[in-house]
């Protein structure tokens, strides 16, 4: 059996990062639809691009504490759009919406219990990223993947830090469902370094290699 880690590109603010994501690989995008961030894209943007993605491609709108009407508007475009949710959102206005979505979850020094993130019984995966909870990640850093447990029956998603020299090492040692990077393929914040994109999928092909390759020896 074929071991394959799902890849999700976000900060996606121009349409060729889009498509050379998608051409390389990538299951999802993320659209920041958070107006302090710098990547911040228009809903409308978003829509732009996301109706040039395969079918097969996931559009992820991120948000932030934001109002029922902006999230509602985002859906209205995107009608495919998975939520990510990054603030204080309680499982109750996660779940308003009717639709699976993501809890980003901070690793910072006030990390969540078990029982915190088991009261988000509908996510559909939680995204571990190394900010401060209930804030946006992009910080190009990474937390400490060596002490990092997690018995959440759930997708992990593995965010923060993450580039082309490191996503091997952070997928043999927390063995996500899927990885998620911004800053790491990025020329500037927003903009996308086509080197680095390809980069980054050659060293997940490798790491997901290895584990394949250790998964038939296993069963050998």
């Amino acid at each position: 059996m074929r071991h394959r880690t799902r890849v999700k590109i976000c900060g996606i603010t121009r349409i060729e990062d889009a498509l050379l994501s998608e051409q390389l690989g990538a299951d999802a995008l993320g659209f920041v639809f958070v107006p302090a961030s710098a990547r911040f894209i228009k809903p409308q943007q978003a829509q732009a691009i996301s109706v040039r993605l395969s079918a097969f491609v996931t559009p992820v709108g991120l948000f932030l504490d934001a109002s029922e009407a902006d999230i509602s508007a985002a859906m209205t475009l995107i009608p495919n759009l998975l939520l990510q949710f990054h603030g204080q959102e309680t499982p109750e206005q996660c779940e308003r919406f009717g639709v699976p979505y993501i809890k980003a979850i901070g690793l910072g020094k006030n990390a969540p219990s078990q029982q915190q993130l088991s009261e988000y019984e509908h996510a559909q995966a939680f995204l571990f990223d190394s900010n401060e909870p209930g804030q946006l990640g992009g910080t190009g850093h990474t937390f400490d993947w060596a002490s990092f447990e997690s018995s959440v029956n759930r997708s992990i998603v593995l965010a923060g830090g993450l580039n082309p020299d490191n996503v091997r090492t952070g997928i043999e040692q927390i063995k996500p469902y899927a990885v998620d990077v911004s800053s790491g393929v990025e020329q500037t914040k927003g903009i996308k370094d086509a080197a680095k994109l390809r980069a980054f999928f050659a060293a997940i092909a490798s790491a997901d290699a290895a584990a394949t390759e250790a998964l038939s020896s296993s069963h050998n």
